[in-house]
């Protein structure tokens, strides 16, 4: 029976990932394009202010992937491989705690869905939020990775305790108010945490870097204008810069925004695929089906999903 409802919580997870990634290829991928070729010119314009300071220039990065592949195969293949895990996770995280519960199954996947939507995503976001391409140093990206999972694993620990907390509470204060002191206590245990955590701008990697070309000292990584800081001016496409002229623009606010908040809907609508389609193959794997009225008025023998349901302690 486990492995049934892993595969189910799995298929979810699929049909979510396709349209994830239909979504993705429709809204984001232009944005994607927008950011990359943002890069490509800032590089030039770094090589460029590089050689005019007889510095030494940066070797070319190679693409593993073509452009092509990288926003059709390449996102699809890294979202629903995603998607698939986190409905398996789902599905797993149902055998654990459907013993302790008794809501029907759907409801269960739905709340579990919903915690995973806060923990593995939405809460970390709130301190590391999503970028596109051109956002983010390459010799920061291992520690940058090790936050991002540092943040979503406490996350996902503060939601269980407070999970916890709330049902201790329940019969002593009552269920509404065990859930207000329960969500109160992890809103202030969570605030401490990314108030704790540190900024990405204030890594040593960035404070160190700060006086190259092309670094600016900020709170985050996104890209900042780049000015003409050498003592005479700067040729660049045919244009000469004074010192102190800005050479290339900051990252595209507008680009910036509408990135990140394509990034929750469409991390939303995959949990939420997910929560919708697990639960209903949940519910017509466990629940018993009505009787079948057979002629003569007989009802027919219950269904072999009576068995199930009360197997997996359902009521």
């Amino acid at each position: 029976m486990e492995i049934r409802i892993i595969l189910r919580g799995a298929l979810s997870g699929l049909v979510a990932g396709v349209l994830g990634f239909i979504f993705a290829r429709i809204f984001a991928e232009p944005l994607i394009s927008k950011s990359v070729n943002y890069e490509y010119g800032r590089d030039a314009v770094v090589n460029a202010l590089n050689k005019a300071a007889h510095r030494p220039l940066a070797a070319p990065d190679a693409d593993v992937f073509s452009r092509d592949i990288q926003s059709t195969i390449g996102v699809a293949s890294g979202i629903i491989a995603f998607s698939v895990a986190m409905g398996a996770l789902v599905a797993v995280a149902y055998l654990v705690l459907h013993g302790r519960f008794t809501p029907r199954p759907s409801r269960l996947a739905w709340l579990i869905a919903g915690l995973g939507f806060l923990g593995v995503y939405l809460l970390p976001f709130v301190k590391y939020p999503a970028n596109p391409p051109a956002i983010g140093h390459p010799f920061t990206i291992t520690t940058r990775g090790q936050l991002y999972l540092a943040l979503v694993g406490c996350s996902l620990f503060l939601l269980g305790l407070a999970a916890y907390l709330a049902v201790k509470l329940r019969h002593k204060a009552g269920g509404l108010r065990a859930v207000l002191i329960a969500a109160v206590s992890f809103l202030v245990a969570y605030a401490i945490l990314i108030g704790w955590m540190p900024s990405l701008g204030d890594l040593a990697a960035n404070v160190a870097a700060s006086g190259q070309f092309g670094y600016a000292r900020a709170a985050t990584e996104t890209p900042q204008p780049i000015f003409n800081i050498l003592s005479t001016p700067v040729v660049f496409d045919g244009k000469a810069y004074a010192p102190g002229q800005v050479i290339y623009p900051g990252f595209d606010a507008d680009v910036l925004w509408k990135f990140r908040w394509y990034s929750v809907i469409n991390q939303l609508l995959v949990w939420t695929t997910i929560a919708l389609a697990f639960g209903a193959l949940l519910d017509r794997f466990i629940l018993p089906r009505p009787p079948r009225v057979v002629p003569g008025g007989q009802s027919g023998a219950p269904e072999p999903n009576e068995q199930v349901a009360s197997a997996a302690g359902q009521p």
